[in-house]
């Protein structure tokens, strides 16, 4: 298992592409803050509620300053319909070979369904100005994630 990030780490940099097959990268968006939160699977249950709660919490997270993106395994083609489908106005970004999933720590072992399985550790990441991890939350849950995010992210 990969080690886990923690506050004050360099956040790693990464170049992916987005559900429209652009180039996304961590350093074109320094000075500014982002939020990047790691998703098993677009269009399943538990990711489709975290996607959109990230969406209906989208305006006071921009004027807050920050740049959500989504990152999964899944090809630019289905982030684009799962987008589409549930009105997503922020980026998702296509990583297969879990590369960048790797590098945060948001790849590895974990329990599904009481085994133990290899995968994609829902996580979420608060990276400041300097491209600086504030906050490293491992093994969050989909449900009220982004509420509890939005209060920890407004102490900043």
């Amino acid at each position: 298992m990969t080690a886990r990030l923690q506050p004050g780490n360099p956040a790693p940099d990464f170049t992916l592409v987005d559900q429209d097959e652009k180039s996304v990268a961590l350093r074109d968006l320094r000075g500014g803050r982002v939020i990047l939160f790691f998703f098993p699977e677009a269009m399943t249950p538990g990711c489709t509620t975290e996607a959109c709660d990230f969406r209906d919490s989208l305006a006071p997270l921009q004027a807050a300053g920050y740049t959500i993106l989504g990152v999964s395994r899944d090809e630019p083609e289905k982030l684009r319909r799962f987008r589409e489908r549930d009105g997503l106005t922020y980026d998702l970004l296509s990583d297969p070979d879990h590369a960048v999933h790797d590098a945060y720590g948001a790849w590895g072992e974990k329990m599904n369904y009481g085994k133990l399985v290899e995968g994609v550790i829902r996580s979420t990441f608060v990276i400041d100005e300097e491209g600086r991890v504030a906050h490293a939350l491992y093994n969050v849950k989909a449900t009220g994630h982004v509420a509890r995010l939005r209060t920890l992210v407004q102490a900043d």
